[in-house]
């Protein structure tokens, strides 16, 4: 038996006498329809749709972010709607070929009749970038200045209230700073760390020396090793550390540096496998969201070559600027520097091993 009370037809639910309404070509208003205009805003609107569901699944992954605490069930779901927000950015991605189909000159048909409207004005974008994390202050020059400026009051209002709000990348960082076990009694994992990192690069700095062609190549090779040791060196130095986040070569906090630099190293114990997973997605997405940047601007510049933006901005130059600039996760591709092969890690004690996995269920069923 159904659920519903009255039966549902199929283009009532969907709304689609309004959805297929809802593309009128603005050529029309000065002559001839121009052809191409039909698939610019269908594409667009396509693209709007997908920004929909993306913001649906972040709001809640956000609400999850800022409870005291994130269960594994919780985890769960924030892991399985991360995965969902990368599958759709695939589709966004592919999507550019679509309009690309469109020559340049089929795009000049239509394209002075759309002054000044822009993608500046995606309000939905734009809450997808502040609720990800990208600040007023991160973005470039031209988005600082002028980006509010080409907006109506209402949407502005909106936009700068969520920027008064914590973000996810506010939240994230907040979650990883409370992990516990990066010291369980007598175990403190970084002491171990370190003496593992310093016995790595005296190894790295052995070989080195033992195999420099000539005096170039040895004081090249020697610098390497001493930046990486002054990486590593800031990394467990909290004064060096905040230096660091104050001139912007990193945003997260010190101590969620190192639970996610913890739980990348050990992703294989089931009490960390989940939140790999997440800060995998987060890294990925961030990762996708730069490469549909890049094909955005690569598709402007074949458009219109050097021609300013309908909004006003440099067109593809203001675009490849942002591809690089307005990353939110980028120190979770930074990480990378300062992971050790397995076998360098420092093993951990029996108790730890025993706190992070399923021991004490897996005993308990066997009595």
């Amino acid at each position: 038996m159904p659920k519903n009370a009255e039966a549902v037809y199929y283009s009532d639910y969907l709304k689609l006498d309004r959805l297929l309404d809802a593309q009128q070509p603005h050529s029309t208003k000065y002559g001839a329809e121009a052809h191409d205009e039909m698939l610019f805003i269908i594409v667009h609107q396509v693209y709007e749709l997908w920004f929909k569901q993306v913001l649906h699944e972040l709001r809640a992954i956000h609400q999850d972010f800022s409870k005291p605490q994130l269960d594994d069930k919780a985890l769960y779901l924030v892991a399985h709607r991360l995965r969902r927000v990368l599958t759709i950015q695939d589709l966004m991605n592919d999507q550019v070929a679509v309009i690309e189909t469109m020559t340049p000159q089929e795009f000049l048909e239509f394209r002075d009749y759309l002054v000044p409207a822009s993608g500046f004005q995606s309000i939905q974008f734009k809450e997808l970038e502040i609720r990800l994390g990208l600040t007023r202050a991160t973005r470039i020059a031209f988005d600082q200045q002028s980006f509010y400026n080409r907006l109506n009051d209402e949407d502005r209002n909106y936009l700068e209230q969520l920027e008064e709000q914590p973000t996810l990348f506010d939240r994230v960082d907040a979650w990883l700073a409370r992990m516990p076990l990066l010291e369980f009694k007598q175990f403190k994992f970084w002491d171990m760390y370190q003496q593992a990192v310093n016995d790595a690069l005296d190894h790295d700095e052995t070989i080195i020396r033992e195999n420099a062609v000539d005096a170039q190549q040895l004081e090249t090779e020697l610098a390497g090793i001493q930046t990486n040791r002054d990486n590593f060196a800031a990394l467990f130095d909290a004064e060096r550390y905040q230096s660091l986040r104050e001139g912007g070569a990193v945003k997260l906090s010190q101590r969620a540096m190192l639970s996610a630099l913890f739980i990348t190293q050990y992703r294989e114990e089931p009490a960390f496998n989940l939140a790999w997973q997440v800060i995998t997605s987060l890294a990925e997405m961030d990762e996708k969201l730069t490469i549909w940047r890049y094909k955005h601007a690569m598709m402007v510049q074949r458009m219109l070559g050097t021609k300013i933006g309908t909004g006003g901005s440099s067109g593809h130059d203001y675009l490849r600027r942002t591809t690089e600039q307005n990353r939110v996760f980028k120190d979770f591709f930074a990480m990378s520097t300062y992971l050790l092969p397995k076998s360098a890690l420092p093993a951990l004690p029996a108790e730890v091993r025993d706190a992070l996995g399923f021991s004490l269920e897996i005993t308990h069923r066997s009595v």
